[in-house]
């Protein structure tokens, strides 16, 4: 049966996931994936029946990201995995970072030009070992390139609307920067777009009009900023750790959000007895078509 929303969030799948993250829109299937990074699974959501399916995976799932060819990219803690939703098998592609064990990565996007970006953080989340990477494909396979460090927590990313501009976040330092992205993938000018006062800023993503939606880490809301910086209104959630947004449905307009349990105390949890669930609302304005890892010239 099709949801039923409007503007308050409503939990759609009671999951209780440790670490519910990076929610990503299938435009192919219609339906939402996301990961638990923690609980090592991979969630698929039928928003039209209500259906879910799980995989697990061999170390921490990071992220998920649509490939052209009807695969995803799957970020797990040690590089790059093509997985196949037909039969559940993950293929290594890429290692990252051999010579930092206790690194792993972290949230990623496409951008327009069919590239993903993507970040690494130290797992203890007190060392700046994090690194911004972008990946292409060229030659049969997969190129990487580095694009700075110094981060403890990288997230994000996200790109802007006309693909000009690269949001990431570092969590711990509460801010959220810009950078201009170019058309050949270089990353310059980078500046502080937003710093939160409350919470920490976790996975971003952009809706039609540039706005900037983050994932608010102890701050129990989704945050909102203009394309200028300035801050709109936040969503009130009902459990203090929100990690991200996606926009799904066919018009692009209901706000899928993850959110987890990490951390929470037991009293916390008795009052939040959703946390770590994947929440459902509608939203005037559209968020931008999910773009797919280009292996397919042109």
């Amino acid at each position: 049966m099709p949801l039923t929303l409007d503007s308050t969030p409503r939990c759609v799948l009671d999951l209780h996931a440790t670490l519910g993250e990076g929610p990503v829109w299938s435009e192919r299937e219609q339906a939402l994936y996301f990961v638990d990074i923690r609980e090592h699974k991979i969630h698929r959501f039928d928003p039209e029946s209500g259906a879910h399916h799980s995989w697990p995976t061999p170390s921490e799932a990071c992220f998920l990201l649509p490939v052209d060819d009807g695969t995803f990219l799957c970020g797990l803690r040690d590089g790059l995995h093509r997985f196949d939703p037909e039969t559940g098998a993950l293929s290594q592609h890429k290692a990252i970072e051999p010579e930092r064990p206790d690194n792993r990565l972290n949230d990623g996007c496409v951008d327009l030009e069919g590239r993903l970006w993507f970040g690494t953080m130290d797992d203890n989340e007190a060392a700046p070992n994090g690194s911004i990477y972008c990946v292409r494909h060229k030659d049969y396979a997969l190129d990487v390139t580095h694009h700075g460090e110094g981060y403890t927590v990288s997230n994000g990313p996200a790109i802007s609307p006309d693909g000009r501009t690269l949001y990431v976040c570092d969590s711990p330092e509460q801010e959220i920067y810009a950078f201009d992205l170019s058309e050949d993938g270089t990353l310059s000018n980078r500046r502080v777009f937003a710093k939160l006062d409350h919470g920490y800023p976790d996975g971003v993503v952009t809706d039609s009009e540039g706005t900037v939606w983050c994932g608010t880490w102890g701050g129990g809301r989704i945050s909102r900023f203009r394309a200028d910086g300035s801050e709109l209104p936040s969503i009130p959630m009902p459990c203090t750790n929100v990690t991200k947004v996606a926009f799904g449905g066919a018009d692009h307009r209901t706000v899928f959000v993850t959110t987890a349990r990490k951390g929470l105390e037991p009293d916390v949890l008795a009052r939040e007895p959703h946390a770590g669930s994947l929440f459902a609302l509608r939203t005037d304005v559209p968020g931008n078509r999910q773009a797919t890892f280009r292996l397919s010239p042109g």
